[in-house]
């Protein structure tokens, strides 16, 4: 029928809108499926997995069904979300290496360690409730807890678990709400009520004191947890922060045999990442890693070293720094309170409070068992009076239709003891029934004054809760899994100790580009250059050795030589390793041990002798060595072998003159300007016409060559001492036609004593 009443309409901004819809949205979400009740320690699905399953009869003592069945009857009558959600959720409360104590005895393929979610199809499984869920359903029906609709109305659930147990300790869980997430660990079901008991005598007790019984989590798989008591005791004091968890291993016939791996992490993921590293040669010091886990040894884990040689603690060390064997696990006790509202809570907060809602728990029950006997006495004390009238209320029953007024008229009764006796049979008049019901009566008296007294008492209370406690602690509670113990840091092995010592050649080019050939039969100016580049220097070393640059500017570079390009190709520029000046450019590279002694000189003719360590840098942008004058420029570094106190240093300038000196007259510097070597006059260092030519250093004995152009000459060490003097010198000038020097070889021993060595 059509009316032509105006429609009301209400306007809202969008806005307004999104926002509401928006905190509605992640109130659902937070309230109702990602973080758990403190009372019962689930979240709403899980709860509704175990009563829905309790309502099936599955008990730990009954056979098992198909998960199937349990799953629609969560989905039709609780929970109308996805099946493939709530199976999930029956399956991790089966798990024994995801939860402390399985709330679920399931059988069949509930997945494994490697892939806890590698769970077989529902209706291939078959679970039921394990013994620790009466915890959570033994009390259910004794009047404590609220009870609400379900989805659709047609049915009770309840709004939680009457937990005798702290579960949101014992077993943990994690979750991601809408701005928020929760990750709290699981714990030991002794230590936990062992704070619990503690803190009822003491409820002003702190975090220091609870962590004398509650020493840190205890995850299912066991392991190993390094973090020190402060750093527990910090974590159970905010609610929240991380916890470092390394693996257990021990020796066997000199193989490291790995146990235990930290919480949630896949045996098969470390063995995949401990492979990959003997296979690109990072990890030499270790042979092979083999699975030999099977159903007496979930975990094991067998490395085998490649040497007898190899410290074992010292694998561990770097694995624990390079793969998953050492994790941090995150902690956040974020969690529903007994006030409806979500927080973080500290430890003494967050047992407190689960400890009033055991209490208050505990009042429900005997305030609900306390309303039972009083109703049974009522009947009882009807039914005594019916015996001892007996023949004229059987009268009254004979002799009336309606009895019922009668009996409440005569004898005082009320409806339900009336009700009582008309519901009698026959032979429960017995005398035998009527000492029956004084002996009862007798008991629930007894009972009701027990009772009345606890729930008026507060110690009397706080007793029969620690009471409970132990009780159950000593059904449910085992030994600590996880050790808590402290370790040595974790690290890496450095790329030089872990990286084979084989040796190589590394050749850098006038453009600046690097590359490594093995072996030291390479000859550097065969290889292929690019267009416009050639040879410039090259070094020998071992391949776990850094390759140290020198550049124009005075700075030096280091680069693991491990990682270079092989020689066949042209090789990597070293500007995509450093970070040079611009207008720098790379003269030379050396390798060495870091003991070795470098004599470093300047075109200003200033020098001084440093160890090789002292190049070493890891900085992209360099490490200033070399403090230059204005106009000057480094000169290759030389190498010092031998006793420098038997060598020498032969400098010529651009100008011809020669200067011969000990070596030992040198400073030995980390790093600077240097002392003279040879005087060069500033102005003509400026003006580009004298400079530090060429420097050479030879031991005594040897022969110094000289070449000029075409020409060359050759002066034994006898005929040096005309041009020996002392450090910063000017020198002699040399022979006419050697004014201009091009190159200085250095002969260890004068021909003709070789030749007379021949003789010989």
């Amino acid at each position: 029928m059509k009316t032509d009443a105006p429609i009301e309409l209400e306007s809202i901004t969008i806005s307004d809108y999104s926002e509401k819809a928006y905190l509605n949205y992640a109130m659902a979400v937070i309230m109702h499926r990602a973080l758990p009740f403190i009372g019962d320690g689930l979240k709403p699905v899980q709860r509704r997995v175990l009563y829905a399953m309790s309502e099936l009869g599955l008990k730990n003592t009954s056979k098992h069904k198909k998960s199937a069945r349990t799953v629609g009857d969560v989905l039709g009558k609780f929970h109308p979300h996805g099946d493939t959600a709530c199976y999930e959720a029956m399956v991790l409360m089966a798990q024994s290496f995801s939860y402390r104590y399985p709330l679920i005895d399931g059988q069949g393929n509930f997945g494994c360690v490697d892939d806890p979610k590698s769970f077989a199809a529902m209706r291939y499984t078959e679970a039921r409730l394990s013994p620790f869920a009466d915890v959570f359903l033994s009390e259910l029906g004794m009047g404590t807890v609220d009870w609400i609709p379900n989805f659709d109305g047609s049915l009770l659930e309840p709004a939680t678990l009457p937990a005798r147990l702290p579960n949101i300790l014992l077993n943990g869980t994690t979750g991601i709400a809408v701005g928020m997430a929760t990750d709290i660990p699981p714990h030991n079901a002794r230590e936990v009520t062992d704070a619990l008991i503690h803190l009822i005598d003491h409820p002003e007790a702190d975090v220091e004191a609870l962590c004398e019984y509650v020493q840190g989590p205890d995850y299912p798989g066991g392991a190993v947890i390094i973090s020190t008591k402060d750093e527990i005791a910090g974590v159970y004091r905010t609610g929240y922060g991380t916890i470092r968890l390394r693996a257990a291993w021990r020796e066997e016939n000199g193989d490291i045999v790995i146990y235990e791996v930290p919480h949630q992490v896949s045996p098969a993921r470390i063995m995949e990442q401990v492979a990959l590293q003997i296979e690109a040669k990072k990890l030499p010091m270790v042979a092979d890693i083999r699975d030999e886990s099977d159903h007496e040894e979930p975990v094991r884990l067998v490395i085998v070293p490649a040497s007898r040689r190899v410290e074992r603690e010292s694998i561990m060390l770097h694995l624990f720094a390079t793969t998953d064997l050492e994790k941090t696990c995150r902690i956040n006790l974020n969690m529903i309170g007994t006030d409806k509202k979500p927080r973080v809570k500290p430890l003494p907060e967050l047992l407190s409070e689960w400890l009033a809602f055991r209490i208050e728990t505990v009042r429900r029950r005997l305030s609900y068992r306390l309303e039972q006997v009083n109703d049974r006495l009522h009947i009882l004390e009807g039914l005594l009076a019916a015996y001892l009238n007996l023949d004229r209320v059987i009268a009254i029953i004979r002799e009336n239709d309606a009895p019922k007024p009668l009996l409440i008229e005569e004898f005082g009764l009320s409806e339900i003891q009336a009700e009582s006796i008309l519901q009698l049979r026959l032979r429960h008049l017995a005398r035998l029934e009527e000492k029956k019901l004084a002996t009862e009566k007798k008991n629930l008296e007894k009972e009701r004054t027990s009772i009345e007294k606890t729930l008026s008492s507060e110690a009397r209370m706080k007793t029969l809760v620690k009471k409970e406690l132990t009780a159950d602690a000593k059904a449910f509670g085992d030994d600590r899994r996880t050790e808590i113990a402290a370790g040595k840091e974790a690290k890496a092995m450095a790329r030089e100790t872990i990286t084979p010592a084989e040796p190589v050649t590394v050749v850098l080019s006038e453009q600046g580009w690097v590359r490594m050939a093995k072996g030291y039969d390479v000859d550097p100016q065969d290889l292929n250059y690019k267009a416009g580049d050639g040879f410039l220097a090259s070094a020998c070393g071992r391949s776990n050795q850094h390759a140290l640059f020198l550049d124009s500017t005075g700075r030096t570079y280091g680069l693991p030589v491990a990682g270079l390009p092989s020689a066949r190709s042209h090789g990597t520029p070293l500007t995509g390793f450093f970070k040079n000046p611009p207008d720098s450019r790379f003269i030379s590279i050396l390798m060495g041990a870091p003991k070795q002694r470098i004599l470093l000189a300047s075109s200003a003719g200033y020098g001084f002798v440093t160890m090789l360590e002292n190049l070493h840098t890891r900085n992209q942008k360099g490490k200033a060595l070399i403090t230059l004058p204005e106009g000057a420029a480094p000169l290759g570094p030389l190498h010092v072998t031998g006793n420098p106190a038997d060598l020498y240093a032969a400098a010529v300038t651009a100008e011809g003159r020669m200067l011969v000196f000990g070596l030992p007259e040198l400073p030995e510097l980390p790093k600077g300007k240097g002392n003279k070597i040879i005087h060069v006059a500033p102005k003509d260092l400026k003006a580009g016409t004298d400079r530090l030519k060429h420097l050479v250093i030879f031991p005594e004995g040897a022969a110094l060559t000289l070449y000029a152009g075409r020409r060359h000459f050759r002066m034994v060490f006898g005929n040096l001492s005309n041009f020996m003097g002392s450090r910063g010198q000017r020198g002699k000038k040399l022979p006419r036609g050697f004014q201009g020097v091009d190159a200085v070889n250095v002969e260890t021993k004068h021909p003709k004593a070789e030749e007379a060595d021949r003789e010989e």
